[in-house]
């Protein structure tokens, strides 16, 4: 029998979720990845957030998004989701891919900088593995099937 994941190691799970962010480049056309810097941590990685109480996990990550990025996105398929420890306690991370349609970006407390990166230098960038790991996923969601 598996253990639901609010009650692992009797450590309540941490709930987040977020997007792997594109859009067409408005200059050229090809595929960006938004990334955003987080002060706090100095790191690079996807928009992503805490689900607020009783909040649904596409939900909270179209609201991470918007609240990070300054966009609104589509989501579309779900990606793989990250499961690690955070500040001693165990978290997990749902993402999709999510196309930017809208939006300018905002500098704020949280999240001072988002770069659009094609996905091999978005994935050099990203400060963790897992994270990069994602590139990956998105890419196989937006080719057609050969």
């Amino acid at each position: 029998m598996s253990t639901p994941d609010s009650a692992k190691n009797g450590t309540l799970t941490v709930q987040a979720a977020g997007c792997v962010l594109w859009r067409g480049s408005p200059v050229t056309g090809k595929l960006e990845l938004c990334l955003v810097h987080r002060p706090k941590y100095d790191d690079w990685s996807w928009p992503k957030g805490k689900l607020k109480r009783g909040e649904d996990a596409l939900s909270g990550a179209l609201r991470e998004v918007a609240e990070e990025t300054g966009h609104t996105a589509v989501p579309a398929a779900e990606l793989p989701s990250a499961h690690y420890v955070a500040h001693g306690r165990p978290k997990r991370v749902r993402y999709w891919a999510a196309e930017a349609v809208s939006g300018a970006f905002t500098p704020n407390d949280e999240v001072d900088r988002i770069l659009w990166l094609p996905p091999d230098a978005a994935r050099s960038l990203l400060t963790e593995d897992r994270d990069a790991e994602l590139v990956d996923a998105l890419l196989a969601t937006l080719r057609p099937a050969e």
